[in-house]
């Protein structure tokens, strides 16, 4: 694993009309190649912290630093291109388009990166067949169980390469079965060099991560890593 940091977090606080903190000060670093839990019950920050940290919200202070880019200095063009070039997201919820191939849903993944309709189509083929996919291309959403389609939104996600995952519920609407192969998935992936934080309020999943960042109102109450350091 590298000593690289992909996210820097210093300080950070989030706080919304009537006096409302969803973050308190948090001090996080995620180094590349981690496999990294962010946990916590509901109301406990996590959300907010994965809107900070993908770069869908600006906090309301303290400094936030996304493969190298200080987020503060960042104007909201810049901000969609750091999305775009640096991060990939998975949610509970897929967000696949319903009338696209799983094919086209990933290849969709690339529309921003330059490459011509082929290559995108190439490329997402590729990966389909990575995440175990190969034979369910051209099926639309609707003919696909709830596993395979988050396979197809993470493959849509990693489609560019991305330097962190982000990862929100991701076995949030699947039977235990699928949800233990989309977790092997993204244990394999890891091994690979791929740099994930899996956002989840499931104790076990967490567990199974090997680092472990749990938060409590607004706050980081325990980080492996820091154990680990200690």
């Amino acid at each position: 694993m590298s000593l690289e940091p992909v996210v820097e977090l210093v300080g950070v606080r989030k706080e919304y009309p009537g006096g409302v903190a969803a973050l308190a000060g948090v001090d996080l670093t995620i180094r590349r190649g981690e496999l990294t839990a962010i946990a916590g019950p509901s109301g406990s920050g996590k959300s907010t912290l994965l809107h900070i940290i993908g770069s869908l919200d600006r906090p309301s202070g303290g400094s936030v630093r996304i493969a190298g880019h200080d987020v503060a200095g960042l104007r909201d063009r810049e901000l969609s291109a750091l999305r775009a070039q640096h991060l990939g997201f998975v949610f509970q919820s897929f967000h696949l388009a319903p009338g696209l191939s799983a094919l086209d849903n990933v290849a969709d993944g690339l529309l921003y990166s330059g490459l011509p309709p082929r290559a995108r189509r190439r490329r997402a083929a590729e990966v389909l067949d990575q995440v175990g996919l190969a034979d369910r291309m051209t099926h639309r959403p609707h003919e696909l169980s709830g596993g395979q389609k988050q396979r197809t939104a993470i493959a849509r996600a990693i489609v560019g390469d991305p330097v962190l995952l982000l990862a929100d519920e991701p076995t949030g609407a699947l039977d235990t079965a699928s949800g233990d192969t989309v977790m092997a998935l993204l244990h394999d992936l890891n091994a690979q060099g791929a740099t994930i934080a899996v956002i989840t309020h499931d104790t076990e999943i967490a567990a199974s991560l090997p680092r472990r960042v749990r938060l409590r109102d607004g706050l980081i109450v325990s980080d492996t890593a820091r154990t680990a350091a200690v």
